[in-house]
């Protein structure tokens, strides 16, 4: 019998990337990209929403900034498979389990990200606002925030890119995501194609989010690009 070509074996199961996988599988990428990218979006939401009523409650009463600070942290120090360990016997092997945990991880970046951003806007803008009448909840909305905008979106970014690299992860609760092909692949005996499909979709994924995050900023901040155009090369 003889043994396969160069062309076959490089191209066959037993190769680093077995190309014809991936096009057999298209159908399969598709559900795991749209599982990965809605339970990513999903946490970042959700855990922004958590973080800008810690948040609030930080900036109205300085005393909560020790305890909020210290539990989010605390929440993030966690190994994320021993938090998922944990969560299994309430919730079960779910996306319930994974939204839980991926959520707690955002808190700490996005509640510190959006009280040093508000705290960053000068005395000067707060008293300017106050002297046009603007009460607290309007100049926070009107005035604050727009500035803080910058500090806030790149927590946002963070913890983004953060989650959907902890998504890959939460396969072992059953979240579904890329995750699955690296548990495939795993399974399999080492079975590299898609693994190697798992972890680079992964990376696209978080290098776009990130990019269209970038984007989002620029489109919220537009004082800032004007000003630069308007310095003196």
């Amino acid at each position: 019998m003889s043994a396969p070509s160069p062309v076959t074996a490089a191209n066959g199961p037993d190769s680093f990337v077995w190309w014809a996988w991936i096009p057999d599988h298209a159908s399969e990428i598709a559900d795991r990209s749209v599982e990965h990218l809605q339970l990513t979006l999903l946490s970042v939401a959700i855990g922004l929403l958590l973080s800008a009523a810690l948040a609030t409650l930080v900036l109205r009463h300085r005393v909560w900034q020790g305890p909020v600070t210290w539990a989010t942290g605390v929440l993030y120090t966690i190994p994320s498979l021993a938090l998922f360990g944990l969560l299994v016997p309430v919730f079960g092997l779910s996306q319930t389990t994974a939204l839980v945990a991926l959520v707690s991880y955002t808190l700490v970046v996005l509640v510190r990200n959006i009280v040093a951003g508000v705290d960053g806007v000068p005395a000067a803008v707060r008293e300017a606002g106050q002297a046009m009448g603007y009460g607290r909840a309007r100049r926070v909305l009107a005035v604050e925030l727009p500035l803080a905008v910058p500090t806030i979106v790149a927590g946002i970014r963070i913890a983004t890119v953060t989650t959907v690299g902890l998504v890959t992860i939460s396969s072992v609760v059953g979240a579904g995501g890329y995750g699955a092909f690296i548990n495939d692949g795993l399974d399999r005996g080492g079975f590299s194609t898609p693994i190697v499909v798992g972890a680079v979709l992964s990376m696209l994924l978080a290098v776009t989010l990130d990019l269209a995050l970038l984007g989002l900023q620029w489109l919220l901040t537009p004082w800032t690009h004007a000003a630069r155009s308007r310095v003196p090369g």
